[in-house]
């Protein structure tokens, strides 16, 4: 089964695409630009549609969706964790 999509293998976020992921699983993430797949332990619970860390980033990393440069860790991130509003911020303001 395939939890998250993630388009390239150097993006630092996949976006949950199944309901019901719970911490402690194994999350299958499926890179779409390479057809393959790899997989990441989940740390917490995370809901359908929102990013889950592919990788650890530490406070001020820039932070990758789709290959595009979507914003910057405010608190330090496990690869795992659920990537949200209240651990990445826009550079816009």
């Amino acid at each position: 089964m395939i939890h998250c999509v993630l388009h390239d293998p150097n993006d630092s976020v996949a976006v949950v695409v199944t309901e019901g992921v719970k911490a402690g699983q194994q999350l299958t993430a499926l890179i779409l630009d390479e057809d393959r797949t790899i997989t990441v332990p989940c740390k917490a619970d995370i809901p359908l549609g929102h990013k889950v860390a592919m990788k650890d980033m530490p406070a001020g990393t820039t932070v990758i969706k789709y290959g595009i440069d979507i914003g910057k860790v405010v608190a330090d991130i496990k690869a795992g964790d659920h990537a949200h509003v209240h651990n990445i911020k826009t550079k816009r303001w």
